[in-house]
């Protein structure tokens, strides 16, 4: 029986291959099928083959497909579809749900659309913005001594290993772009350790996550940190990577940021995104601060220990945020929910008070209150109807 329906297979099997998606949805019904099929001890790709020629008539199309997906109730499709691999669901490989994104800022986001494929999908919806690409001038490092410089690459070296080790050449030189850029940036400090290990000391998060999640603890691999190390020395010597320009901040394409829709979307190289900020603090000249030439003594020790963020219980985002400073984040449960909150920067924008706000929000008040009836006119004047043009009679 089997015989006589094998050509029929070979041909509907390349139909199959435009419906691959779907195929593993439907496996488990076709081992059912197969199973029911026979009660003799046969070869299970005997018993299978028949199962799915007699469930589709020998169609291997999205139609014949969909045949045998009828036969599932919705407990088996679901089941089906969780090891379906066309889904690249983390499920599929034991993973935590909001593994790409984990780290001590609190809980990993499980909101659709924030990690993995779907963040990928929704990053490269998300087109560059016009004219972002704005050229960044030679960083000038002037060390005070000898010790200052060797201080400044070693940190420009760890933070190119250890946020993109793997990455192209070109993307290397992106994030070391964006340390130096941001050296520059008011916003930011005025030394290349001082970027680098940048919220490190604080128990509310850090700018660079491996100078508090404990990846300094494991020694650098010997070549890669070489090259690395050559990346570092080529920008501090006034080497430009001109496709990030004026980057201050970058992403990798598996994750979709809060922040990115706020930025200026400049390039992706390699798996990282680079923006910049929006209008005149993005521009070049906007980066009007020189390094200071004294790079701070960084205790590597005690940043190679990885801190666990614990987080305060806070009524809402205003009372967590009470006292902060521009771009302090801070760890707070809200109602149940850790979530990470902070002042963003405006890129060199002062940000309003509250009194300036509510006097803001007083002047729309005035304007959009309707004003009132017209005074009479003085005495010897008089006054004219106004006719309207095109009023419909009464």
């Amino acid at each position: 029986m089997l015989k006589g329906r094998l050509p029929q297979l070979k041909t509907t099997g390349r139909r199959a291959l435009a419906a691959a998606p779907m195929i593993m949805a439907v496996s488990l019904a076709v081992m059912g099928l197969a199973m029911s099929a026979s009660s003799s001890v046969r070869p299970d790709l005997d018993r299978t083959a028949e199962a799915v020629a007699r469930a589709t008539g020998g169609d291997l199309t999205p139609r014949g497909l969909k045949l045998i997906m009828a036969r599932l109730d919705p407990g088996q499709l679901a089941i089906a579809q969780r090891f379906d691999p066309a889904l690249d669901r983390p499920e599929l490989y034991g993973l935590t749900p909001g593994w790409e994104s984990l780290s001590l800022g609190g809980k990993p986001s499980l909101d659709a659309g924030v990690s993995g494929v779907a963040a990928q999908q929704l990053n490269a919806a998300m087109p560059t913005a016009f004219g972002a690409l704005q050229p960044a001038r030679p960083f000038d490092l002037r060390p005070a001594t000898e010790a200052d410089r060797k201080r400044a690459l070693r940190c420009l070296t760890q933070a190119v290993y250890y946020e993109a080790a793997l990455e192209p050449t070109e993307g290397q030189e992106g994030v070391a772009q964006v340390v130096l850029n941001r050296v520059r940036d008011p916003n930011y400090p005025n030394t290349v350790c001082g970027v680098v290990y940048q919220g490190a000391e604080r128990t509310t998060g850090c700018q660079f996550s491996f100078t508090c999640d404990g990846a300094l603890s494991r020694a650098p691999i010997n070549w890669a940190w070489n090259r690395a190390a050559r990346v570092a020395e080529r920008a501090l010597a006034g080497h430009v990577a001109t496709r990030v320009g004026t980057a201050t901040h970058y992403h990798a394409d598996y994750v979709h940021p809060w922040w990115s829709p706020t930025l200026a979307k400049i390039t992706q190289v390699g798996a990282h995104i680079f923006y910049r900020w929006k209008g005149a603090p993005g521009e070049s000249a906007a980066f009007t601060d020189r390094s200071s030439g004294r790079e701070p003594i960084i205790d590597e020790a005690r940043f190679a220990r990885p801190r666990i963020l614990l987080a305060t219980a806070a009524d809402s985002v205003e009372e967590a945020l009470a006292g902060a400073e521009p771009n302090q984040l801070r760890t707070v449960e809200i109602n149940g929910q850790t979530r990470v909150v902070g002042i963003a920067s405006l890129g060199g924008r002062r940000q309003a008070s509250k009194e300036e706000i509510a006097a803001i929000n007083e002047r729309l008040k005035a304007y959009e209150t309707p004003t009132a009836a017209v005074a009479p006119p003085p005495p010897g004047v008089t006054a004219m109807a106004v006719e309207e043009v095109g009023k419909p009679a009464a």
